[in-house]
């Protein structure tokens, strides 16, 4: 059972200095009113003349990595906003899974943007908390996230047109950046494991193995990651929410479609690094049967050699029978030589004539 609807946000803001609430945080506020003119930085201390704009838009960005600014970021929640102390709770907590929770007059989102290093490999996620009102937007996070200063930037340049009075286009705006950074984040594995498996057959190392391993963990990560992240795309096309009105759902449908798609190129990008760690063990294994095969056909060439030696070293010739012995010692030993150092080169020339090696 959802939660009872909040209470309608009131007009006053708490009392605290603009200067007091930026000193931990990084906040960036937009506002558009109802006649179409948008601010950037609008002042704080008008913040309740935005939010009692129903026909405006407020989209308030906080950044906060440390300790006061968490408490900062809280009180900004729980007395402006009058968010639940659980949806706050849940925003200020890192490490979720995506999920949408509605909480009537707003909805709280999570979403994970992934990012990868190219150096390491090493994929990572940066959780963006979302809260979506009739009339405003918040967005909260921890780490800088690339794709809201390219929406900040987009704005700039066009504001009627990518600051629109509906704040679940803002959403759908944001959620498609993301979605497009995961589709990047497919591409860099997918160059990176073409230059592994190139290295794969020109140098099968334990270093290659290991970057494999890292990749593989990195696509399975992602895999795992754009599930929920999918599920949460399709609450937001096909049920009812009161900040998200019926006309705008199909934006969130067409979301769903291409991250869809994307789920199933991380599919397709996991089965090519499994071929990619089936050709490197093949390729050793080729390499271990050609060092095998060389390491036999030396024993075989000198082979007629150790017979020789170990013929003529034997206590077989005594005296008597070496006076018996119709060819001298010396043509002996030179005709001993010549057979040693004919036979492996016969041997060779048999075995590349075989084709052997």
């Amino acid at each position: 059972m959802n939660p009872p609807p909040a209470q309608p946000v009131p007009a006053p803001v708490p009392e605290a200095p603009a200067s007091e609430l930026g000193n931990h945080s990084v906040i960036h506020l937009w506002y558009r009113d109802g006649s179409g003119a948008v601010r950037e930085d609008w002042p704080v201390d008008r913040l309740g003349e935005a939010l009692a704009d129903s026909g405006g838009l407020l989209w308030i960005d906080f950044q906060a990595a440390e300790e006061p600014a968490l408490a900062e970021v809280q009180h900004w929640f729980r007395d402006l906003f009058h968010f639940h102390e659980l949806a706050i709770e849940d925003a200020l907590q890192e490490s979720h899974s995506p999920k949408v929770d509605d909480w009537g007059s707003y909805l709280y989102l999570v979403y994970l943007v992934p990012r990868i290093d190219p150096k390491t490999d090493v994929l990572q996620f940066d959780e963006l908390d979302v809260f979506l009102g009739s009339n405003y937007l918040v967005t909260y996070h921890l780490a800088p996230l690339s794709l809201l200063d390219r929406e900040r930037d987009n704005i700039r340049r066009d504001p009627r047109h990518h600051l629109r009075p509906e704040p679940a286009f803002l959403l759908v705006r944001l959620l498609e950046l993301a979605v497009d950074q995961s589709l990047a984040v497919i591409e860099q594995l997918d160059e990176r494991v073409d230059a592994l498996q190139d290295t794969v057959i020109e140098h099968p190392t334990a270093r290659v193995i290991r970057a494999i391993f890292r990749v593989k963990r990195s696509a399975i990560q992602l895999h795992k990651a754009l599930g929920p992240q999918r599920e949460v795309l399709n609450r937001l096309a096909r049920d009812p929410y009161q900040p998200v009105r019926a006309e705008h759902r199909v934006y969130f449908r067409d979301l769903y479609d291409h991250l869809v798609r994307i789920h199933d190129i991380s599919e397709s990008l996991r089965d090519l690094i499994a071929g990619t760690l089936e050709t490197y063990l093949s390729v050793v294994s080729n390499r271990t049967n050609d060092i095998m095969k060389t390491l036999t056909m030396v024993t075989v060439m000198f082979l007629p050699m150790s017979f020789l030696a170990g013929f003529f070293g034997m206590n077989f010739f005594g005296e008597r029978l070496a006076l018996e012995w119709p060819l001298p010692r010396g043509l002996l030993f030179a005709g001993t030589c010549v057979i040693m150092a004919i036979s492996p080169c016969f041997m060779w020339v048999y075995a590349r004539r075989r084709k052997w090696f």
